[in-house]
């Protein structure tokens, strides 16, 4: 990513801040900064932190591409269960960087395999509710295919 800020003594906590804000609404828009602000009058440096340490620091390393760690982030998120909130913003940010609502419910029910289906399912109803409000329902339906499909 050409917006990379590396971390080094000479980067004042203000820099790294406003570096990660820039990833956070590119990648969450508008979702993610309500998050952010919601922390503001019980816990900012909590939302410093995701800021400044989660996007501008880990989210914007460039080994892996936007929408696959968006990839790796509703997994982990399904797998924790809990998370239904931040999982709504990264439904959200998985749109944003160019992951389908296909794609999205395929990797959910992925999940269904290793997380176990109640997590799956949860993570399923939390996007049905972002597909929903994104105007993406119902979602196209893959055909399902038998042992002999090419």
């Amino acid at each position: 990513m050409s917006d990379t800020l590396q971390n080094s003594e000479s980067t004042t906590r203000e820099e790294r801040f406003e570096h990660g804000l820039k990833i956070l609404e590119r990648v969450d828009g508008e979702a993610g900064r309500r998050v952010v602000d919601a922390l503001g009058d019980i816990n900012p440096e909590l939302g410093h932190q995701i800021v400044a340490w989660a996007f501008g620091d880990i989210y914007d390393r460039p080994g892996l591409a936007p929408r696959d760690r968006q990839l790796v982030t509703l997994g982990m998120l399904t797998a924790l269960g809990g998370c239904e909130t931040q999982l709504e913003v990264h439904v959200n940010a998985a749109l944003n960087v160019g992951l389908s609502s296909e794609q999205i419910v395929e990797a959910l029910l992925h999940s269904a395999v290793y997380c176990g289906i109640p997590k799956a399912m949860n993570a399923t109803l939390v996007a049905k509710k972002v597909f929903g409000e994104r105007g993406l329902l119902p979602v196209g339906q893959q055909p399902t295919a038998g042992p002999n499909a090419a």
